[in-house]
């Protein structure tokens, strides 16, 4: 039997996410949220720095969710399960008028399907990539969620033919970014000069990223400095505990000029002429920032070879996936070889031409993302919520 809608009274809303990305999508809603539901709406659950600051309750820190890959989780899914199973037990116990799962899918369906099929409205920001891989996992959409918040256009008729209701609401990071970024005021802010050439390198945001790909990062920038002797570095450190895991390697190439932010990961590619990225979404803020790419990661092999054998497109970065073409290069697992990732990133700095067409791309690209997306998204949740409490 289906528990009853949460009573009227004070609103409580229950929301997910897991990650440095779901916690600026969701910070982003919250935003939204303020101005369209009362003021006394309390907002709980699992999330991170943003949300918290916007007044969300964090029962868990989003860290416990954060772990990339297959083989990697292993070791953690006793205590993600015992996560959500105690908050499947809270949330079923006492309903909340909506839960939001904010990305993190495999945690977040599995939670959203017996909240769902108890009568609590489920509702996902951020749509998973079935169009790139795992497209099986619609299914399983379509029994969890009442209403997926989609940040790219095309997802739409995707989920509408499996029957799941759908709004597209756009990208935040595209409302955030402007769109000629201010490449002067980010050098003064870091100390870098204002004229030479810069290239951001970002190898992750967690320690498995760090770990796995930032030796042949810092070793492919040593080779870029050989070949083009007035290059200056940025790098941001996404934490405190990164900055400590980064060391190591700075102090292996004391050569290198090397600026390590602390966070700042925008403001460094702002400054840049030109990026060396980790994939994810930290690739889509390159392209709002119109800038010239290279994207790579490495990831376990065996983890490799699933994502591999389940995967559809071509290609794994966001502005490619967007573009539906190659518009950047990506190299990836033993082809990211210091070399190869020098090589490529060198082009892209000094190649004018190719920086002229990217410019026309990523500018058409932010302005089909730009839709204010924390009013779109904030309506949509806001007139689920109302149309549950209609009903009491």
């Amino acid at each position: 039997m289906a528990l009853p809608a949460a009573p009227l009274g004070p609103l409580r809303i229950a929301m997910v996410a897991g990650e440095p990305s779901g916690d600026l999508l969701a910070s982003s809603l919250l935003a939204g949220l303020a101005g369209r539901l009362p003021d006394a709406t309390q907002y709980y659950g699992i999330g991170g720095p943003r949300m918290t600051a916007a007044g969300f309750a964090a029962h868990w820190p989003m860290e416990k969710l954060a772990v990339r890959g297959y083989v990697e989780a292993l070791r953690h899914i006793p205590e993600i399960l015992g996560i959500r199973n105690e908050l499947k037990r809270q949330l079923l116990a006492d309903p909340p008028a909506a839960f939001v799962g904010v990305d993190a899918p495999d945690f977040n369906f599995g939670l959203e399907q017996p909240l769902r099929d108890a009568g609590i409205p489920t509702i996902h920001f951020v749509c998973p990539s079935i169009w790139a891989w795992r497209g099986g996992r619609i299914k399983k959409i379509a029994k969890a969620v009442d209403h997926m918040l989609c940040v790219f256009p095309f997802e739409i008729a995707i989920l509408e033919k499996a029957g799941v209701e759908a709004s597209y609401v756009g990208h935040p990071l595209a409302d955030e970014i402007p769109l000629v970024p201010d490449v002067a005021g980010a050098r003064r802010t870091l100390g870098l000069p204002d004229s030479g050439p810069v290239i951001a390198v970002l190898p992750g945001s967690r320690r498995s990223e760090i770990h796995l790909i930032g030796p042949t990062f810092f070793a492919a920038m040593r080779v870029m400095l050989q070949r083009e002797p007035g290059l200056r570095f940025v790098m941001p450190a996404a934490t405190p505990a990164l900055r400590e895991q980064l060391r190591p390697l700075v102090e292996q190439y004391p050569e290198l000029p090397l600026t390590v932010t602390d966070s700042g990961a925008q403001r460094a590619m702002t400054a840049a002429d030109a990026i060396l990225v980790k994939s994810g979404t930290v690739t889509l803020e390159a392209a709002l920032l119109k800038k010239p790419m290279v994207i790579s990661y490495k990831v376990p092999w065996l983890t490799g070879q699933i994502m591999r054998r389940q995967g559809y497109l071509p290609y794994v970065g966001l502005p490619n996936i967007l573009a539906g073409r190659f518009v950047v290069p990506e190299i990836l697992q033993h082809f990211a070889t210091p070399d190869a990732l020098a090589d490529a990133t060198l082009t892209q700095l000094r190649d004018d031409a190719n920086r002229r067409t990217l410019t026309e791309i990523f500018t058409q690209m932010h302005h089909t993302l730009r839709q204010n997306t924390s009013r779109r998204a904030a309506e949509a949740v806001a007139e689920i919520v109302e149309r549950g409490r209609r009903r009491v």
